[in-house]
């Protein structure tokens, strides 16, 4: 049997809206395009005394970073899905390949959030534990997981 992770065609992974939204996040992110934006703003405030500093010349700035910041909220947005995802499945993958993990901790993006925070508090106060409890009563990580799952 395959491992699906290697039967994905690399060149072939995504479409164009992924690999533009990719690059643009990635280049938004650069020293580039931040001296290029400067300018810009640079530039801008430069010819404004050629306008008078009207209303107009103002809108123009306005509108101008008001499109591009909507835009970018889409994108980053974008990406930091695919990141969180990417991140996700190799967190599984991680846990699911320790013999001692917790594997039911694999699935807890179903959980609600507040389920999700009785369990950090449960795996807080295990850390806070100098020992491991020797007493059959104690719960265990694997418990909690269970436990809080199961709770409506």
């Amino acid at each position: 049997m395959k491992d699906p992770c290697t039967q994905v065609d690399r060149e072939d992974r995504s479409s164009f809206f992924e690999r533009f939204a990719s690059r643009a996040t990635y280049w938004t992110g650069t020293t580039s395009a931040f001296i290029l934006a400067l300018l810009g703003i640079l530039v801008w405030a430069g010819v404004g005394r050629y306008f008078a500093y009207s209303e107009t010349w103002q809108l123009v700035v306005n509108t101008g970073t008001t499109i591009i910041t909507f835009l970018m909220v889409f994108l980053v947005q974008r990406s930091q899905n695919r990141e969180s995802l990417a991140l996700k499945v190799q967190m599984d993958e991680l846990i699911s390949s320790l013999k001692e993990a917790n594997n039911t901790v694999i699935d807890l993006d179903d959980l609600s959030e507040q389920q999700l925070l009785d369990l950090h508090h449960r795996y807080q106060r295990l850390s806070r534990d100098p020992l491991p409890r020797a007493d059959a009563d104690a719960p265990t990580p694997s418990v909690a997981v269970q436990a809080t799952a199961a709770e409506p």
